[in-house]
């Protein structure tokens, strides 16, 4: 195989070595360039060389049907991107993407091992019959011996299990966390409860944790050095979230693991340093049910904040998360209140594209509710700041 070149960079090495763009790049050294990963491995230096598309290859599908999927959850008539599943190694190193290991060649893991590329892996049993079961993919148990491959060559990984109540909890749940505490090269593993929306017909029956499983999953991985259950489960159980130095460098942060914990601790942080309490006008945040109860306390002190949570109606109140907020929910809840100078919200409710999953834009919120919208960082430093600032222009 070989890439195309879509531009040289001027006076960049590969410009001074006379390559002109529309050329094959087949090989560096000798070895046979095919992707990205191999152009990142054998390329010492920048080249300056630009490709048709950043993985300089196309994107690979997932071929499991998971019980559990949140993309078979999506309602009809949504952009196409949104019903993709990917399931590619080069994005697990590139972007933290979790990967099956269910499509993997043994090419593609001998590649891993040799160049020692991180992978995240979604796991969700070890029990190799019950992972063709949760999985419905009859690779999906036989694909294990990739992970343990991974782990006696020293791959570094970070693992997650997708918990549904009844089916990988209890029992299974904890032969899982035997067998990847005992893997040195999985750095961490986090435990995240089912997600389930109210488009599911024709799918499998799940339920959501109740209070009482929710705390037992807690209690399943007390002990485990590594292991970290998602922010969700304790805010179930009633639990209180741990502080923030118990989740080390946050390896699972993008999983929902110990966000509420990092969002106190950089709030409060930044609140010291900053004018945020001397606002001059009203300002005010959207955000998810389920971390209402902390942005609302967090701003307690701000009289001119005003925090406002957000039912999602397009997914179902099953859907709690702020990450999942579509733009016509917040126009349709917040269409008759006051909402001062500005709207808060956070910049993960929006994909690469700066579009709501609905595909509503920030600026038909801006039209819509006659407010400016700014969108912030989901951390508790990034909103201090936009409270200072849009607080007090």
């Amino acid at each position: 195989m070989s890439v195309i070149i879509k531009k040289v960079i001027p006076s960049s090495p590969a410009d001074k070595a006379g390559i002109k763009a529309g050329t094959r790049l087949i090989s560096i050294d000798g070895e046979p360039i095919n992707d990205v990963l191999d152009y990142m491995f054998y390329a010492d230096d920048d080249m300056g060389l630009e490709f048709e598309s950043f993985l300089m290859d196309k994107k690979r599908g997932c071929g499991n049907k998971c019980v559990f999927c949140f993309i078979d959850q999506n309602p009809h008539g949504m952009r196409r991107s949104v019903y993709f599943k990917d399931d590619d190694s080069r994005l697990s190193f590139l972007q933290g993407n979790y990967i099956t290991l269910t499509n993997l060649t043994e090419c593609d893991a001998d590649r891993i091992i040799k160049m020692k590329t991180p992978v995240n892996v979604s796991v969700h049993t070890t029990n190799p019959d019950l992972r063709v079961k949760m999985m419905n993919n009859p690779n999906a148990g036989e694909s294990l011996k990739k992970l343990y491959r991974f782990a006696e060559a020293g791959v570094r990984m970070n693992c997650q299990l997708v918990l549904c109540p009844q089916i990988n909890d209890g029992g299974e749940l904890m032969r899982s966390l035997n067998d990847l505490s005992g893997l040195e090269a999985v750095e961490s593993t986090a435990c995240v409860p089912v997600g389930l929306t109210r488009f599911r017909e024709g799918l499998p029956k799940l339920r959501p944790f109740n209070k009482s499983e929710a705390a037992d999953v807690i209690k399943t991985i007390d002990g485990y050095g590594n292991v970290y259950a998602a922010d969700e489960f304790y805010l179930k159980a009633g639990i209180e979230v741990p502080e923030y130095k118990y989740y080390g460098d946050f390896p699972q942060y993008e999983n929902g693991v110990g966000m509420w914990s990092h969002m106190k601790y950089t709030f409060k942080k930044a609140e010291c340093k900053s004018n945020a309490s001397r606002m001059k006008r009203k300002i005010s945040i959207v955000t998810g049910v389920l971390a209402y109860p902390l942005i609302k306390g967090l701003t307690a002190a701000f009289p001119d904040v005003e925090v406002f949570a957000v039912r999602n109606d397009f997914f179902g109140e099953g859907v709690t998360v702020s990450g999942l907020l579509t733009g016509g929910d917040i126009i349709g809840q917040l269409k008759e209140k006051d909402l001062g100078a500005g709207l808060l919200i956070g910049s993960n409710t929006l994909n690469a594209d700066g579009v709501f999953l609905d595909d509503v834009t920030p600026h038909d919120i801006e039209t819509a509710l006659n407010v400016k919208v700014v969108l912030v960082e989901p951390d508790g430093e990034s909103l201090v700041n936009a409270i200072a600032l849009h607080g007090n222009k």
